[in-house]
């Protein structure tokens, strides 16, 4: 439970105070707040499940199209690897895509880079889950 504290209000409760502050939030800020409430949503949802998992999760592939952004093929191995952690992930990515926006690298080549980069985490990923069951 919030305090009123928390809530920024002891005598508004919580739903219309968070009214409140949407309604005065500009577009991006509204959209903002959004994200962070599936955010924490998704994440509730997901601390109720903790089957114990006896293989390795497989990547669900989605297949690479003709024409595709960096930030589109990101997504899309996120996508595909949704096991592996993104905090991992992140210090790489980063800096294909700083390679590509800053240095002008090639997006074909970027995406082979990235589709390398996710693939050997999934491989570490693989051999962690070997290594401890």
């Amino acid at each position: 439970m919030l305090s009123p504290m928390a809530t920024g209000s002891s005598s508004r409760p919580l739903p219309k105070r968070l009214s409140e502050i949407y309604a005065r939030l500009g577009e991006q800020q509204r959209r903002s707040l959004l994200d962070y409430a599936e955010f924490l949503l998704e994440r509730q949802q997901d601390a109720g499940k903790h089957e114990p998992v006896t293989a390795p999760a497989e990547p669900q592939l989605q297949p690479r199209p003709e024409s595709e952004s960096v930030v589109a093929a990101i997504k899309r191995l996120t996508g595909s690897y949704p096991m592996l952690e993104k905090q991992a992930l992140f210090s790489k990515t980063s800096e294909l895509m700083s390679a590509h926006l800053l240095q002008g690298r090639d997006a074909e080549e970027i995406i082979d880079e990235l589709e390398s980069v996710f693939h050997k985490h999934y491989r570490d990923y693989v051999e962690r889950f070997e290594k401890d069951t």
